[in-house]
């Protein structure tokens, strides 16, 4: 009887001393601000997962948004000087609020909403699970005291959980139950090209919710030159800018830019009579890592690096669906389509040529618009070394500024022959009025 007492009481004793433990833990428990790697390390698994799944450009922009507004809208209970995004994009109600009374660690609630959001709205299961591994060992070697990180768990969950039931209003569920895209036998008209002769991508993405710009058609591009196949034509001679873009100055550089900017998310090679699939980022990943390399150049805080995810997604988001809006009212075919027929059968543009139309450039929209969204966050003449392309074999590129690397990703579609010129000329134009709408309707910081 004595042994079961004494049994009892040292049970009550451990855990009245660590009850104690907690309480003290949790009073002098001081979080950092500055932790942001968290929500990067996650936006990392985001973008493995969707290069191994092979997510269209316009797709992963979606999957981008949702993750990054998660995360801003995780965190921006913290910060007096900023304020949420609620009732600033379309449709987007107040979430869940941290308890003013009880401790948190932001980035971990910040990281798990990214990794939640994330998780629901790709495909691969265990894949996923096998990357974010390394991201939750970053987060347990904080050592943060148990209540604190199952709190801070819990808090990103519903954070997660409300950023994904607004996105299920967005219209994407619908659009995947839509017949696929028959090309028009026009002679101006897009139709599919080699080697892979891939169906159209996306030509409903006009349907999906926008975020800030008021409709996809709000910035309605000037329409391509008019067809024609007279060679003294406007048409004839943008082509002929195409065909012969490599032979003059430097060639080697040119190959370089396009192949840095390429982002085809799955590239079809010829090797025999065997067709080889290349995964590789897409555009959207690429200025999303810019933004993450950014932010810790800058040793930016958690809740700018949150805002500069946010902000370049956002773009990202409503600058592919203005340009998809445009691609499938003009429906042009490619420069690839128009030289072989009309110039020289045997040419082969540098790159790819992506399946869907050809006007407005989508690297020209959203690269400018990210840059305007980049710039407001971390200013004028930031000066990075791009390694985004590393892990794809491809060198590092360096740039002066975001608006720098936003031009080169534009006139890269050139060099790369898959544009004519109208279409990084225009597309540029319009990803800057995206990226002056957002920042002039959107406001994260309370100056």
């Amino acid at each position: 009887m004595l042994s079961r007492f004494l049994f009892l009481f040292f049970w009550v004793f451990i855990l009245f001393v660590s009850s104690c433990g907690d309480r003290f833990a949790e009073r002098n428990f001081e979080w950092d601000e500055s932790d942001a790697e968290g929500i990067h390390l996650a936006m990392k698994v985001i973008t493995d997962i969707m290069v191994s799944d092979i997510f269209s450009p316009p797709v992963a922009s979606r999957v981008y948004a949702y993750a990054s507004v998660a995360a801003y809208e995780t965190v921006v209970h913290k910060f007096e000087d900023y304020q949420s995004l609620a009732g600033q994009l379309d449709e987007l109600k107040p979430g869940p609020v941290p308890d003013p009374n009880l401790n948190y660690d932001f980035e971990v609630a910040a990281t798990k909403a990214v990794l939640k959001v994330g998780h629901a709205l790709t495909f691969d299961e265990s894949l996923f699970h096998e990357l974010k591994a390394s991201t939750l060992d970053y987060l347990n070697e904080k050592e943060i005291p148990e209540s604190i990180y199952q709190r801070s768990v819990e808090f990103g969950e519903k954070v997660a959980e409300h950023i994904l039931d607004w996105s299920r209003g967005d219209y994407y569920a619908q659009t995947r139950t839509y017949p696929e895209y028959t090309p028009q036998r026009l002679p101006d008209k897009w139709i599919q090209t080699p080697p892979a002769y891939m169906d159209a991508i996306e030509p409903a993405w006009n349907r999906i919710r926008t975020l800030v710009i008021d409709s996809a058609n709000q910035f309605i591009p000037p329409p391509p030159t008019e067809f024609s196949i007279d060679q003294n034509s406007q048409f004839f001679e943008e082509a002929y800018e195409v065909y012969a873009v490599l032979t003059s100055g430097d060639e080697m550089e040119k190959r370089e830019i396009a192949g840095f900017w390429d982002c085809n998310p799955f590239a079809v090679r010829s090797i025999g009579h065997l067709m080889v699939g290349e995964k590789k980022i897409s555009p959207g990943g690429h200025w999303m890592n810019i933004a993450s390399l950014a932010s810790r150049q800058s040793d930016a805080n958690l809740m700018k690096s949150a805002e500069a995810l946010a902000l370049t997604a956002i773009a990202l988001f409503d600058g592919f669906i203005s340009c998809w809006d445009e691609k499938y009212r003009s429906n042009l075919l490619r420069p690839e389509t128009y030289i072989n027929r009309y110039i020289d059968p045997n040419w082969v543009p540098a790159l790819q040529s992506p399946p869907f139309p050809e006007h407005t450039s989508g690297h020209s929209v959203i690269s400018t618009a990210a840059s305007i969204a980049l710039t407001r966050v971390f200013g004028d003449n930031f000066e990075f070394d791009d390694t985004t392309q590393l892990e794809f074999e491809l060198p590092v590129r360096s740039f002066t500024s975001f608006y720098h690397a936003a031009e080169e990703a534009a006139i890269s579609r050139l060099y790369g022959g898959i544009h004519y010129m109208p279409a990084i000329t225009y597309g540029s134009q319009q990803g800057r009025k995206i990226g002056k709408l957002i920042s002039e309707r959107v406001t994260t910081r309370l100056d």
